[in-house]
């Protein structure tokens, strides 16, 4: 337990992770901030000191979650002329699965508060599933100009059906008795990308 007042290296991703291990090991249900506090080792008052409580707590997590996947998309357009057009995109539709526990986003969406908060930062203009999409429709028509792509691919429709699809399985992945989404999301990239 680090002691009160000390500065804490990497608070927030420390309280992040273990708010996902928590949900991973014990579900949604179990994600109190005495709990993440418990499980990263923290003071007890810290997420409420520094998120203001749990709702706001959880916005964050989404948002940096997202945030990281976008992150990792924008390198995307550069990857152009590079391995294959169907591994490149491969890459970023599994890095979205890996992104966070579906359970996270679904405890997000079951708080009004939150799931406000996410919506208005991505309104703002915080990266998204948007931001990912751009960045697939620009690699895609870098690809395209490089005639790795046919000339008539739609881009932007393209980028849209695998994001969007994505999310999809990202959000319907862990329910008993689903397909595994990894091997679904191959099969897309597969349709999608000649």
């Amino acid at each position: 337990m680090s002691p009160r007042g000390v500065a804490i290296p990497d608070l927030r991703e420390r309280l992040f992770d273990a708010a996902e291990r928590i949900v991973a090991r014990e579900g949604a249900a179990a994600l109190t901030s005495r709990a993440v506090t418990g499980e990263a080792g923290c003071a007890k008052g810290v997420l409420h000191t520094h998120f203001g409580g749990v709702d706001a707590f959880v916005a964050e997590l989404v948002l940096d979650r997202f945030a990281r996947g976008a992150a990792q998309a924008q390198g995307l357009p550069d990857r152009a002329g590079q391995d294959t057009v169907a591994a490149n995109v491969t890459r970023v539709a599994l890095g979205l699965l890996d992104s966070f526990d579906p359970r996270v986003v679904g405890l997000a969406m079951s708080s009004d508060a939150t799931a406000r908060q996410i919506r208005a930062a991505l309104a703002d203009g915080a990266p998204g599933f948007t931001a990912i999409q751009d960045a697939l429709a620009a690699y895609l028509d870098a690809e395209r100009r490089l005639g790795r792509l046919p000339e008539g691919t739609d881009t932007d429709t393209t980028a849209l059906a695998l994001v969007g699809t994505v999310h999809h399985l990202l959000m319907t992945g862990g329910w008993p008795g689903a397909p595994d989404p990894r091997e679904q999301a191959g099969k897309l990239v597969a349709l999608l990308v000649p």
